[in-house]
Order: C-alpha cells, then structure tokens, then sequence
C-alpha cells in the first residue's frame, strides 16, 4: 500500500451530488480494521441520501453501507483476524456493542453516538475503509467476494424472522434484486412463494429466482388471483418495496392474522389502517441488517445453502450510471461496484 491516497464515491451535500474524489485511506482507531475492499453494492437506501429522509453529515462523506473485502492491517484491540482474511461487515460505528439498546438495534445504542457508514461517516464506495471489528465476519471460501456484499442487507432476517413453516405461503412484494434473494431463502426455508411486482421484466427474474407464482400488483384482478392460488391469502408479506401502495397491497394479501413484515423505507411515514389492525386482520413487523450478532447465522444459512444473488459488476467511475439506473427502475438486480 504504497499510495496514501485513494479514489471514492463522496456525496457532497452542499449540491446534492455524488462526485468521484481522491481522498487519504483512512486511518483506524485500536478497534477497527482497515479493509481493501473487494466490492460494495448499491441499495435504495443510499438513495436516502439524495431526499434527505436519513440523516447525513454535513461534509462531503463516501457513500456506500454493504461492503465485503481483505484485511489489510489491525488495530491494536482486535483479535483474531490477520492480514488477507475474507470479510463482510455491517456499518453503524460509534456504539457499544452490548447495552440493551444495541441488542435491540445499534442506532439505539445508549452510550455511545452511533453513526451509518456511507451517511454520518464514510461507508464502502472506495477502496479502503475502516470497519469496526465488531461489525466484521469471516466469509466462507464458497462465497464469491464480487458478489457478496447485497448478503449485508436485510433480505435473509426478513424472510426469516416471519416464523413461518415449511409448506406456508409467503408473498414478496417487491422483487427487485433485495426481493430475489429473498425468494431463494424463502424456498430454502420450504415455503410458498409468490412474488410480487409492478414491472414484468422483474416478475421474470422473480420466476427464476424460484418463486412459484409471480403477479404484476397493477392488474386489477391480482388481489383475487393470489388469494385462490395460496387458499385464501400469503401467510406473511415480506415488502422489499419503498412504495406506500406496495404496503396497501400487502395488507390486502395476507390471510387473517398473517404477517405483514416492513423492509422497504418509504421516504414518508408508511401508513395502515388503525381500524385493521384492531380487528387483527394482520401483524405489522421489520427487521434490519443489524446488531452484528445476528449476522453469523445469515452467512451459514447462505453458505451452507449456497444461495447465490443476481449482481451487475461495475467500476467505480460508474457510479453515477448505478444511481440513475436505480433512481428510474432499468435494474432487474443488484449492482455492486468491483474494486
């Protein structure tokens, strides 16, 4: 590592745009990891940036918050890891790991300030970054490190944390790349699957991705065909969309007392009917990437059952082609930039 500086993908808040920049590699504190990324893939969420619905800082800060890379150099507290191991990581520095409010979600943390990566301090889009060893994980040799990073996202807790059995249906409204990897869980678990979309393009990666059934959600009689195809309505409805009407039609879809789980984060507050919710008609749940612990079994799950996602590969100065394509929906997948 003979250069002290390093391109990334900034956001720079002052004009609402992403600009390639040369910036120093970071330095890291005695509990991070310093990481040569291998690649970072794009989520909706990075887009947050551009609406302003997370909070982010006020400085120019490289964006990106799934990443997967090579250890490069340890900090002074951390253990068990050596220069080239393979790593995936979460991103919320600046917590402590272990006060109640961390176990629940480190955005909850009760002692310390806890930051995003790639929104309140710099995430992956570059090609190195500092993580927080608490937030790291050794990958499986199976996995490949191109196409590894949308496994840091909340694809496998959705689908898991619905409780459902083998032999239930599960409805996945929204089958962008998030939503086909969630169909190959959901079908490695044992369970139904319909998926669910407006865009007939992705309807078809949905198909292939294993569901049994897939429905555009705009044909007036979609409601009527789910519910005589899985006997009366989904089980649980796992909602991968950002769309207010992707969650109107999750709760039109479930069958009374199903499971209505929310991942996808709307730019608004979503909204249910109060009313619904006193009759039980349904459950309103959400899961996340996070905390940390959570993590290891996702990655043996993933592994053991070889799931593999959907990526796009792209370079780094194609940044801004990524964020458009996922600004207007012309991807039917993840993208991931390979370093």
């Amino acid at each position: 590592m003979a250069s002290k500086t390093m391109k990334a993908a900034q956001y720079h808040p002052d004009s609402n745009e992403c600009r390639l920049n040369e910036v120093p590699i970071p330095d890291i504190t005695d509990d991070e990891i310093l990481v040569k990324v291998a690649s970072a893939s794009l989520c909706h969420s990075d887009l947050m940036l551009f609406n302003g619905t997370l909070p982010a800082s006020d400085k120019p800060i490289t964006m990106g918050h799934e990443g997967v890379g090579y250890v490069e150099r340890c900090g002074a507290n951390v253990k068990g890891y050596k220069k080239g191991d393979r790593l995936g990581f979460l991103y919320i520095k600046g917590c402590c790991y272990q006060c109640k409010g961390c176990l629940v979600h480190n955005l909850n943390c009760e002692r310390g300030t806890a930051s995003i990566q790639g929104f309140g301090c710099d995430g992956f889009f570059a090609e190195y970054a500092a993580v927080d060893y608490h937030n790291a994980i050794i990958l499986p040799e199976n996995l490949d490190m191109e196409t590894s990073a949308p496994y840091f996202c909340a694809a496998f807790h959705g689908v898991d944390s619905c409780g459902l059995k083998p032999g239930q249906w599960m409805a996945v409204v929204g089958c962008g790349g998030l939503g086909q990897m969630a169909i190959q869980f959901a079908k490695a678990m044992g369970f139904h699957v319909v998926g669910l979309d407006i865009n007939d393009t992705v309807l078809k990666a949905a198909k292939d991705a294993g569901a049994d059934i897939v429905l555009n959600s705009m044909k007036p009689d979609s409601v009527d065909e789910l519910k005589k195809a899985t006997n009366g309505g989904a089980d649980a409805a796992v909602v991968f969309s950002a769309a207010q009407a992707a969650y109107d039609t999750a709760a039109k879809i479930l069958q009374i007392g199903g499971i209505l789980m929310v991942i996808g984060l709307p730019a608004k507050p979503i909204q249910f009917a109060a009313v619904d919710l006193m009759r039980k008609l349904y459950q309103i749940r959400s899961e996340s990437t996070g905390p940390p612990q959570q993590m290891p079994r996702a990655i043996e799950f993933i592994a053991k059952r070889n799931i593999k996602p959907t990526v796009t590969r792209y370079k780094l100065d194609q940044i801004h082609e990524m964020i458009e394509k996922m600004q207007t929906g012309k991807t039917t997948g993840r993208m991931a930039v390979v370093f």
